[in-house]
């Protein structure tokens, strides 16, 4: 059993920063991919950052230079640091943890309650 468990979210002003952590606990081993997703009311669940064991991080052009994601592999925790944010990018933020070749939220296995970001204007 894997627990994901999320802490950061708020609310911020346009052009203001957060950052979003996540620590994995429990049997963590395999937990190769970690991600974060986004889901805003009446949309999609999308994926908004992910780093595998190498640290290679993948972003969609939507948060590309905006977001940075790291992973401490030994404390088994990541983060989502989120600059200049936008009112499009109020959502419930989730940490999902997956093995090797997890893209899709369907692959990920294990996810986080979820956090709250909400931007305002």
């Amino acid at each position: 059993q894997v627990r994901m468990a999320e802490s950061g979210g708020g609310l911020v002003q346009a052009g203001g920063s957060l950052r979003l952590s996540c620590a994995a606990s429990g049997r963590t081993e395999g937990l190769w991919v970690m991600a974060w997703f986004r889901q805003a009311p009446g949309k999609e669940r999308d994926m908004v950052a992910r780093i595998n064991w190498s640290k290679n991080t993948y972003y969609p052009d939507s948060v590309k230079d905006r977001f940075t994601m790291t992973r401490d592999i030994a404390k088994n925790t990541v983060t989502l640091q989120m600059n200049d944010l936008k009112p499009e990018d109020t959502a419930v933020y989730y940490c999902a943890a997956g093995s090797t070749m997890a893209w899709h939220q369907s692959d990920f296995l294990y996810w986080g309650q979820g956090t709250q970001v909400t931007v305002s204007s």
